[in-house]
């Protein structure tokens, strides 16, 4: 499959689960068992789609760590066990490690709690040149914090800040940063894999039957399917109240990994074949430097 028609495919199968005008979002009219009418079950298609996207998605990240001038940031939210560990895995397999840039975010430290939520991850954006990964992000701060409100008072924040309208007020601050963000040459792509509640206790009883998984668990997870109702609601009004056009959602169905590996693939070559990459012009000097080193390894 040539380069080309991989990009051009990828644009088209992504389109039904991007987000950039929330208003009329619902969750509920995405199914997580969706598998997507460009493959359908196809397992093997799938998986062929998968290696043939990789390859083109190293290619371009070598282009764009060339060219060093945008960089790209995907972020990856979702409940436990829906599959973003493996989508990051089994998508950046064929990058090259210096030009992509991995970060988890988990429970706040306490140097984090000193400033302010967006604090720990703006300071591991990605560098010109490079893909930068948030597994979790600031995202959580409009999720399990609103879930969980008591979270929010050990955050220090002065208590008069802290009002009716804090969470639409983080809905604005982070379109405003994404927004900057985007001004400056950072692509935005958030990925939002959605799993169903059946889905993820398969998932969860597999960790505990597989001795080779249990080290996945945690006890924390079970108890958080408790709250599985004020999550939905919370992750609906993040993607309906943060999705825009210079920072697209893509809601992906995430029962089925092979169908998830795919789409996020899809996504993120379409995002670096929208930046028209080019290898940097060699100068007519540079030119003259290359013959006259040519010239003299030719004579060694």
């Amino acid at each position: 499959m040539k380069k080309k028609e991989i990009i051009e495919r990828s644009q088209q199968f992504i389109e039904p689960y991007r987000v950039t005008e929330g208003k009329k979002f619902r969750l509920k009219d995405i199914d997580p068992d969706d598998t997507g009418a460009a493959i359908s079950d196809d397992k093997s298609r799938a998986r062929e789609l998968l290696e043939a996207g990789v390859e083109v998605l190293a290619e371009l990240q070598d282009v764009l760590y060339a060219q060093d001038q945008w960089s790209i940031l995907l972020i990856f939210q979702a409940m436990d066990a829906a599959g973003k560990d493996g989508a990051i895995k089994h998508v950046m397999s064929g990058i090259n490690p210096q030009g992509c840039q991995v970060f988890s975010f988990k429970s706040p430290s306490a140097q984090d709690l000193k400033h302010d939520y967006l604090w720990r991850c703006l300071k591991c954006l990605p560098e010109r040149g490079r893909i930068g990964i948030f597994n979790r992000s600031y995202y959580e701060e409009t999720l399990v914090v609103r879930v969980h409100s008591e979270l929010l008072a050990k955050q220090k924040i002065p208590r008069q800040l802290i009002t009716k309208d804090i969470w639409e007020e983080r809905y604005e601050d982070i379109r405003n940063v994404e927004r900057y963000l985007a001004r400056n040459g950072v692509v935005i792509r958030k990925f939002f894999l959605h799993v169903s509640a059946g889905e993820q206790k398969k998932r969860f009883l597999d960790r505990i039957h597989d001795p080779a998984k249990n080290w996945k668990f945690s006890s924390a997870d079970s108890r958080e399917r408790g709250f599985w109702k004020d999550y939905m609601d919370a992750y609906e009004q993040m993607i309906r109240n943060t999705a825009t056009e210079y920072a697209p959602w893509y809601v992906i169905p995430a029962d089925n990994k092979w169908f998830t590996r795919v789409a996020v693939a899809a996504v993120v070559i379409d995002a670096l074949a929208s930046l028209d990459l080019q290898y940097p012009e060699v100068s007519e000097a540079q030119r003259k430097e290359l013959a006259v080193a040519e010239k003299a390894l030719n004579g060694q």
